[in-house]
């Protein structure tokens, strides 16, 4: 180190310290390489022809390392807008105003009179008998009443005779009792029921395998003690806190009927509570739900149904140019409304539900626009749906099993099935498109992986959900149009087919 570069690094010496001794500092060393480099820039500046030109890539090369594409998202947007725009217009140019608020009373409530009580209602009061058997079941089962084995059957039988009810009910009545709408959210409710029924029983056995049969005289002293535990009886290693509910107590028709209606798939005895409602997020919310409904409907009268009622003859005659361009005309307005009715229902309307029952675990969705693998995707999208999954199905198998693989199939297999059972049973045309639609992930999900495997192009396994997302749900709409077409003419003559080609 040269005298004049120690001169430039020497620190005088503080006053607290008392010491005349100098403090010296750690200066950064520099590698030859970075010497000559700096060296060849000085060198290259000074030559008379003044070069500007450097060695550089381009940057849309992936080695120039540039990544700020905002402009793009931003003109993407916009060229968006403009298009989304020019087939509105096109859309009204074509079919006029199609908005009619009597047909969405007609929709939702069917046909029946105003002073009569909507059968759809009737029969969503009736799961209430269900969901009371369970609560009986337990208790049984808790009291020593009942065996593990009776009360397995129990169980099992409830919920078995709770996801035929619908199909058996739809199927005895036609349209004219249970409109499309009324069945689609019946048995969207027996769904939920069945998968928190499940959740209830499977969590009351593991408390009861933890505890013991408990009975009566038990349960009472368990109680009174409960009730008489102050603060000094808990230890700080115990994990339980103070004012938590402990099993056999949380077999109470309020516990079960908070748990029916908090906005999450998975039961446990003392769910997270908050302080207090917050009105404005709460009315924020509920704005956003009503206006955003109105939306919904409005872009299926206006858009969806035309396009679905014109695919109808190039897939009977399977013209698949046609079909094609019926499909893509489909996809934009499909796709918005989903995006839309995500939103909605996970953000709006269960963040309402949390807020009015203050329950506070609102992780109901995770980024799953960023996913990059199919994987990733239905993990994130339905945080609820995917905890019940892992928790009361994946898990319990994996540890039977010990493969990985036979859970996911398992769990994909029940998921293909709800999806069918929500699609075939108020449509009351059984086929297998959406049980296909979503067995096919498992293959898509070895896809997206083996692409990831080649390097980092977790770009091109996004690409793969969003198309995935944006084609096949379009797809499933028109086959099940078709085919649900098809079932009525078959039923009630061929003379009804132009009704349901007409615009």
């Amino acid at each position: 180190m040269t005298g004049d570069t120690m001169s430039n690094n020497i620190i005088p010496p503080t006053v607290a310290s008392g010491h005349a001794k100098p403090r010296i500092r750690r200066i950064k060393s520099t590698t030859e390489v970075e010497d000559i480099n700096q060296l060849e820039q000085k060198l290259r500046r000074k030559r008379p022809d003044r070069p500007i030109h450097r060695p550089c890539d381009s940057l849309f090369s992936w080695s120039s390392g540039f990544n700020d594409f905002g402009g793009f998202v931003n003109w993407g947007f916009l060229l968006l807008f403009l298009g989304g725009s020019r087939l509105f217009l096109e859309n009204v140019i074509k079919y006029g105003i199609r908005i009619d608020p009597y047909e969405w009373y007609r929709v939702f409530l069917g046909d029946t009179s105003v002073t009569v009580i909507p059968q759809s209602l009737i029969l969503l009061i009736y799961s209430n008998v269900h969901i009371l058997m369970g609560l009986l079941i337990d208790k049984g089962l808790a009291s020593g009443a009942l065996s593990e084995r009776h009360g397995m059957l129990a169980q099992v039988t409830n919920l078995f005779v709770l996801l035929l009810t619908p199909i058996a009910i739809f199927n005895m009545w036609g349209t004219q009792v249970f409109s499309l709408f009324g069945a689609t959210i019946n048995c969207f409710c027996y769904c939920i029921i069945f998968l928190k029924l499940w959740s209830y029983g499977q969590v009351n056995g593991w408390c009861r395998t933890a505890v013991g049969p408990i009975g009566p005289n038990r349960r009472r002293r368990m109680s009174s003690q409960n009730y008489a535990s102050t603060p000094n009886t808990i230890s700080p290693e115990s994990p339980k806190s103070i004012g938590d509910v402990e099993y056999p107590n949380n077999l109470y028709i309020t516990d079960l009927y908070y748990y029916i209606f908090a906005p999450t798939l998975c039961y446990e005895l003392n769910f997270p509570r908050s302080d207090r409602i917050r009105k404005r997020f709460l009315l924020r919310r509920g704005l956003e739900c009503f206006f955003g409904a109105q939306l919904v409907v409005a872009l299926i009268q206006q858009w969806i149904i035309p396009s679905v009622k014109n695919s109808l003859i190039p897939f009977s005659n399977m013209d698949l140019i046609k079909i094609q361009e019926r499909l893509l005309k489909l996809a934009i307005p499909n796709h918005l409304i989903w995006l839309v009715f995500f939103y909605l229902f996970f953000h709006c309307a269960l963040n309402v539900v949390g807020e009015i029952l203050k329950f506070a675990d609102r992780d109901f969705y995770s980024d799953w626009w960023n996913s990059p693998d199919i994987d990733t995707f239905w993990r994130t999208w339905n945080t609820p749906v995917h905890r019940w999954a892992v928790r009361h199905m994946y898990i319990p198998i994996l540890k039977s099993t010990g493969s990985k693989f036979k859970a996911s199939v398992v769990v994909f297999f029940t998921s293909a099935f709800f999806h069918e059972y929500l699609v075939s049973v108020p449509l009351r045309t059984f086929k297998i498109w959406a049980f296909l639609g979503m067995m096919s992930q498992l293959p898509l999900s070895f896809l997206c992986k083996l692409i990831l495997k080649n390097g980092d192009r977790t770009r091109w396994g996004n690409i793969i959900v969003w198309a995935s997302l944006i084609l096949g749900q379009p797809l499933c709409i028109m086959m099940y149009y078709h085919d649900y077409v098809i079932n009525v003419v078959t039923h009630y003559g061929p003379q009804l087919f132009e009704t349901f080609t007409v615009v």
